[in-house]
């Protein structure tokens, strides 16, 4: 198995010790996790540039998005065991080269299809190089609050870019064009690829060894199945016999893949073993509930304030900020708790949180203002993300061996994108069902309400699910 030693790097001596040297790690994860979750969403608010610039149909259009969540979603595991096998060093450069590469082909697309295949590209990208960043941290960082607190700031920086991603959207369409969403990237990859090549260069790789390829191919293709299938029930319903088949299959090679994984795999893409750490597969567990939480909060209040209080996209953006805020905030600050009160603590009050915040704004109407019944509710919500986010990813991955680091942060980082893809089209039909298809606000706020009561369940199953937890991770 490949190993990477962390013995005496030369940086240490370049950026002024280690000390110096640990804090420019941490900056070059953060920084990665933010691009990769910004760009998840930062093109929604450039959709309708986007479409008539390209000429993309309505229904192509929506492969802007999905293009970039099944190849993140589904390339996922296989880029966390990459990392184990070749090196933190080289799957995080790699990702930063194909994620950058892929966002100047976006910028400067002609066509849609040119633009769709460049998102793919940038999906694949972020996968290599989301579980290296993780497992920089958790290698990177001894066992105990130095770990805890840098597990915080990516978790932070992480939360942060998926809510900066409308400001940041509206903000670049509005001011240059919506191909400076893309075209920005490339700088920022350059000068990360960069600090990844000084701060890194201490570790080295013991050997190379193989990827499982049948396990590469069927935990690829069923978990991209799955996310397929449950995107499409959106436009085809959850009782289409070509949503039902999709998802069948995706669980089916889902199947084949653990089959492969647990009997014939001599070194297994994910290795069963994981799940015998009480730990893992309790924090897997949770985060795939979890998942609902950010797409109530997030996605669901964006559309509370634009199709039912009447704020413009942008205007949206800002007023969902002191809430990305609060998380960014809290999210530091539990992490440093965490090695203190333990898990079960943390998860138990940001349930409370999520019921109350999301009982809150249940209530919204159509003729509420946003400070009585969005901000308050909102920031509630946001308190419950930081105590919940990082405490469900430390659980999830500190526990694993040191080789299985990559590994442990891609299946985290899978269940959670796994967990929000069901989530947004369960809880799209939950808020279509109870709006009739009326496009009223007053019928638009009784959906969200649905939707937010239903979130509020979701965070009472999280802090009963809670007790289960091991009450204080390794990390």
């Amino acid at each position: 198995m490949a190993t990477e030693s962390m013995a005496k790097p030369l940086s240490h001596r370049w950026i002024g010790g280690r000390g110096a040297a640990d804090r420019l790690v941490l900056a070059l994860a953060c920084a990665g996790q933010f691009m990769v979750i910004l760009d998840a969403s930062v093109v929604n608010v450039a959709l309708p540039s986007i479409q008539r610039d390209l000429g993309f149909s309505a229904t192509g259009l929506a492969w802007v998005v999905n293009g970039y969540l099944l190849a993140f979603a589904g390339l996922m595991l296989s880029g966390g065991r990459a990392g184990d096998l070749f090196g933190q060093r080289r799957m995080l450069t790699a990702g930063l080269f194909v994620f950058s590469g892929a966002s100047l082909v976006g910028g400067l697309a002609t066509g849609a299809g040119v633009l769709v295949a460049a998102r793919v590209a940038q999906g694949a990208g972020a996968a290599f190089l989301a579980p290296a960043t993780l497992a920089v941290v958790n290698t990177r960082f001894p066992a105990g609050p130095a770990r805890a607190r840098a597990l915080g700031a990516w978790s932070a920086a992480g939360g942060a870019g998926g809510m900066a991603g409308a400001v940041a959207g509206g903000a670049l369409t509005g001011a240059l064009s919506w191909r400076w969403i893309f075209l920005i990237n490339v700088p920022i990859g350059v000068v990360l690829i960069a600090v990844a090549m000084v701060a890194l260069s201490g570790t080295t790789v013991d050997r190379l060894a193989r990827l499982d390829p049948i396990g590469a191919v069927t935990g690829t293709a069923g978990a991209s199945a799955l996310v397929f299938g449950v995107v499409r029930s959106g436009a085809y319903g959850w009782s289409s016999a070509r949503v039902l088949g999709i998802i069948g299959a995706g669980v089916l090679l889902l199947a084949v893949f653990l089959v492969v994984e647990g009997r014939f795999a001599t070194r297994p893409l994910m290795p069963l073993r994981l799940f015998g750490i009480r730990a893992v597969a309790a924090g897997n567990g949770m985060l795939l509930l979890f998942g609902g939480i950010p797409i109530a909060m997030w996605y669901f209040t964006s559309l509370l304030l634009q199709n039912v209080l009447g704020f413009g996209a942008l205007r949206s953006g800002l007023g969902q900020t002191p809430a990305s805020v609060a998380f960014v905030v809290v999210a530091r600050w539990a992490a440093g708790l965490l090695p203190r009160v333990g898990a079960r603590v943390l998860v138990a009050a940001g349930g409370g949180c999520f019921l109350a915040g999301f009982g809150w704004l249940a209530r919204a109407g159509s003729g509420s203002g946003y400070l009585a019944a969005v901000f308050g509710p909102t920031l509630l919500v946001a308190v419950g993300l930081g105590l919940t986010f990082p405490t469900l990813m430390a659980v999830a991955t500190a526990d694993a061996p040191a080789e299985d680091a990559g590994i442990a942060g891609g299946l985290a980082n899978t269940s959670s994108q796994i967990g929000g893809a069901v989530a947004l089209a369960v809880l799209v039909t939950v808020a279509g069902s109870e709006s009739a298809g009326s496009g009223a606000p007053a019928a638009l706020a009784a959906g969200y309400d649905l939707v937010f009561l239903v979130a509020a369940g979701i965070g009472v199953v999280l802090a009963a699910a809670g007790l289960f937890l091991p009450q204080r991770p390794r990390g």
